[in-house]
């Protein structure tokens, strides 16, 4: 399966995407249009193994609903990633079996090798 999951209004989503040069069998998934379903988190907890690792700590959403992240428990990560895109850390890149999670430098490199090995 290759597939880059991601927000169409985020810049830095755009920015990856444009630096991976995804070939077009890639299948895109904006997730505010089409949000992730609770298979999909499944498959990605168990190759991350923790929703923390899925959460994007820095969204919005934390301070309107007056949580912080280190409080929440993973029960409570799920149900906000199931709840609302702007929790899941994003893109998502699932290459065949590797996935790759969020912008770090590092992620976004290996991501690179992954795509286009040389």
């Amino acid at each position: 399966m290759k597939k880059y999951i991601f927000l169409s209004t985020c810049d830095t989503c755009k920015r990856i995407q444009k630096e991976l040069s995804l070939p077009t069998e890639v299948e895109l998934q904006d997730i505010k249009k089409n949000p992730i379903t609770e298979e999909q988190l499944e498959m990605l907890y168990s190759q991350v193994g923790s929703y923390e690792g899925l959460i994007n700590n820095r969204a919005r959403k934390f301070k309107e609903l007056g949580l912080s992240p280190k409080d929440v428990s993973e029960e409570k990560r799920k149900e906000l990633l199931l709840q609302d895109y702007t929790f899941l850390k994003r893109p998502v890149l699932i290459w065949d079996d590797k996935f790759f999670v969020g912008n770090a430098k590092k992620t976004v490199e290996e991501a690179k090798h992954a795509v286009s090995p040389k």
